[in-house]
């Protein structure tokens, strides 16, 4: 499955936030969509996920229009993790997770037999089957994240979107949700994520978009993008990229600030 985007124009109403972005991401491939607060990352993930109209350009999948495409075959082609939330309701763990297979089901009917083994089979993906039978609203931030991305699995997407699915987890939770991330286009998805943190492209990602202020728009892989000047124009701070060497004997680079 490859997702495309050429020239995209994405806005609310008559307000244009982010306009022509041009951008692919195909199977076992990882985005990572970097760029400061404000500069239209969420518009641009909504417009993809159909919530907000296309306002230019085109968005294909597998080259073909998806302008036309229902709200429920959208849901079975592209995942969505949200940013760890708190429901208003205290479901179980599996339930929330089986909630993932609506788009699968006709208006009315429960779930099936199929419905809860394909659950099951995201659960056991995650390794989080201690979580299944645990109230969602009392776990923590990092098990919460676990259950919303074997939620967008039980959709058996074929693209999944993550808003900055590591926000307001401590150092352990993030490192074990990239791992996670990582196993997943392994196994053939095709990944879109955004994060605050540069070194998460480092970690994550096959391809780097940085977006900018003024729609400036940088694709390409993450030593071409994310760069010691790149880093200072886009948060105005200057920093220094090093190289050290994982346990596997790999070069890693990492971003450090420079702080007087």
């Amino acid at each position: 499955m490859r997702l495309e985007v050429k020239n995209a124009v994405c806005g609310y109403g008559t307000r244009t936030i982010v306009k022509d972005i041009s951008m692919s991401v195909s199977s076992g491939e990882i985005l990572c969509l970097l760029g400061p607060n404000g500069v239209g990352k969420t518009t641009f993930f909504k417009t993809i996920l159909g919530f907000l109209k296309l306002r230019g350009g085109e968005i294909l999948l597998d080259g073909e229009n998806i302008h036309n495409w229902s709200r429920k075959r959208l849901a079975k082609t592209i995942g969505y993790v949200p940013q760890a939330h708190t429901p208003p309701f205290p479901f179980k763990v599996f339930d929330v997770i089986l909630m993932g297979r609506t788009a699968h089901l006709s208006m009315f009917s429960s779930p099936t037999k199929e419905d809860v083994r394909i659950a099951e089979e995201a659960v056991n993906t995650l390794k989080i089957s201690y979580l299944k039978d645990k109230i969602y609203t009392e776990i923590s931030g990092g098990e919460r994240q676990m259950v919303l991305i074997a939620r967008a699995l039980a959709q058996q997407p074929k693209i999944l979107i993550m808003d900055e699915p590591t926000s307001n987890l401590d150092f352990g939770n993030q490192i074990r949700v990239l791992e996670q991330i990582n196993e997943l286009s392994k196994k053939g998805l095709a990944v879109i994520m955004t994060s605050h943190v540069p070194n998460h492209a480092f970690l994550c990602s096959t391809k780097v978009a940085f977006m900018q202020k003024n729609n400036m728009f940088t694709v390409g892989n993450v030593d071409e993008v994310v760069t010691e000047g790149m880093l200072k124009e886009a948060y105005g701070i200057n920093v220094k990229i090093v190289t050290t060497i994982n346990s596997a004997g790999d070069k890693m680079k990492a971003c450090i600030p420079m702080i007087n």
